[in-house]
């Protein structure tokens, strides 16, 4: 079985005004990877309850290979060249499989 690639990424924004351009900023690269990485399986992102200058993404692949390409994409380079302006700090988590429940289109 495929156990999948995933993580979680925690954004700390500046303030409110990059708050919203890091939100556009998603917004354009979650149309590229929409239409371009079929093996990016789920790439969600959240805002916290009661924490407005904080992004949470997760992010599951099908496996390190689709993580890979989706690295490489035009849209994932842009996202990763223009965030840092509007961070204060990040934290990346990535995520290994003890169990659960899942359905791979392949």
């Amino acid at each position: 079985m495929n156990e999948g690639f995933g993580l979680v990424v925690r954004f700390s924004l500046r303030d409110q005004e990059c708050a919203a351009a890091f939100d556009e900023l998603c917004a354009v690269t979650l149309e590229g990877i929409g239409a371009a990485e079929p093996g990016t399986l789920a790439y969600v992102v959240h805002v916290p309850e009661g924490e407005p200058l904080v992004r949470v993404f997760y992010e599951l692949y099908a496996d390190r290979a689709a993580f890979d390409a989706h690295e490489a994409q035009p849209h994932t380079r842009r996202f990763l060249a223009l965030r840092e302006e509007y961070l204060a700090g990040v934290e990346v988590t990535f995520l290994d499989v003890i169990g659960g429940k899942a359905e791979w289109r392949e």
